[in-house]
């Protein structure tokens, strides 16, 4: 095997690749990234038997053949290579020879055999949609997916499609995010992407402007986004009824501006640490919303006018991790925030319109 091609390229598809690379596997190929080399092309793989990406580039190619090369002796070799070509020649032990300028450099590899074949999915559920929507439905849901010893169905988002719409939920048992959008294609049905594959997904999409092409099968889903292909493993099972869990009564309504708020809770929770911890404490006038915090350390009070208040006065305590969440999740400048009571969640929607909603429980008071 032996190609050449652009270093800039073949470094920013390394890094790219290798977030699908484990970091400690009992089998060594899934390591390191997959080069193969035919027909001009050069295809990189990335696999941990529960996500894989990969990409192709195009390169010189003088002998076809493949050849697995460990993701992080490959990728720092290629960066520190001085020329902006690189050579790579790999003879028949999978020895890699890696040139640039007057660097070069050996690696010992694995042969291509022996790398897992990725999964292949050429029949599902296919729908486009724009990039940037998908990262911005994505920056609004998976803060609440749950992370640690949850509930295994807890760990993903469920996409929901149904009339030419989708729908992303993610709950953590304490809190719930909600986005809906309109996408073009697909059938109805429904799915649970791991929040770890959605968390990759969403450094793709910071750049460029094709939009994504997404194919849900019965196990496994993929997002082609450009120059690279996603594929990720799905989570089984039945995804929690999260629509009990929205809010349905309205005793307290108010619209607030989203920069005060967040920057209010923000002074309230520099008194909590993991040491202290302490609710931040909410309490509703109609002239405006009190914010406070009591810990071992001191108190802290502070206040924040509204646009608008309809309905009671009310007093509720949030997690200021959960509460902030929440508020920094919300792409406007306005928010509506909809109260049921002292002791129920609270649902915090756009102004206008419900493209969004988020629900946070609330926790018990302590001490004034």
């Amino acid at each position: 095997m032996k190609f050449s091609c652009d270093r800039a390229a073949l470094v920013a598809a390394i890094g790219n690749v290798s977030r699908a690379v484990s970091s400690k596997s009992s089998l060594p190929a899934l390591e390191g990234i997959l080069l193969r080399a035919d027909d001009g092309e050069l295809t990189l793989s990335g696999y941990n038997l529960e996500l894989g990406i990969w990409t192709v580039l195009t390169a010189n190619i003088a002998e076809p053949g493949s050849v697995v090369l460990g993701a992080k002796f490959f990728g720092d070799i290629c960066r520190r290579l001085p020329g902006d070509m690189v050579t790579v020649e790999v003879d028949e032990k999978s020895v890699a020879t890696i040139k640039s300028g007057k660097a070069e450099f050996s690696l010992i590899g694995i042969p291509g055999e022996e790398f897992p074949e990725l999964p292949s999915l050429r029949e599902g559920n296919h729908f486009t949609i724009e990039r940037e929507l998908l990262r911005s439905m994505i920056r609004q849901t998976l803060f609440a997916v749950g992370v640690g010893e949850v509930r295994p169905i807890w760990t993903g988002t469920l996409f929901e499609m149904k009339e030419n719409r989708i729908r992303l939920v993610s709950v953590d048992g304490y809190r719930l995010a909600l986005r809906e959008e309109a996408v073009r294609g697909g059938n109805e049905g429904n799915f649970i992407v791991p929040g770890k594959t959605l968390g990759e997904l969403e450094k793709f999409l910071v750049e460029g402007e094709e939009d994504v092409q997404l194919v849900a099968g019965k196990k496994h889903v993929l997002f082609e986004i450009g120059d690279y292909t996603i594929i990720s493993r799905l989570i089984e099972g039945e995804f929690v009824d999260y629509a009990s869990a929205i809010p349905q009564t309205e005793k307290t309504v108010v619209k607030a501006r989203v920069a005060e708020l967040i920057e209010s809770v923000e002074r309230a929770s520099v008194l909590i640490s993991e040491r202290l911890r302490s609710p931040i404490r909410l309490a509703v006038r109609d002239d405006g919303i009190r914010v406070s915090c009591i810990t071992a350390q001191g108190k802290v009070f502070d206040e924040v006018s509204f646009l608008e208040k309809t309905g009671e006065d009310v007093e509720i305590c949030f997690n200021n991790k959960y509460l902030l969440d929440a508020l920094r999740a919300v792409e406007s400048d306005e928010v509506r925030l909809t109260f049921s009571g002292n002791v129920a969640p609270l649902k915090v929607q756009p102004v206008e319109g419900d493209s969004f909603i988020f629900v946070v429980v609330p926790v018990a008071p302590k001490g004034r």
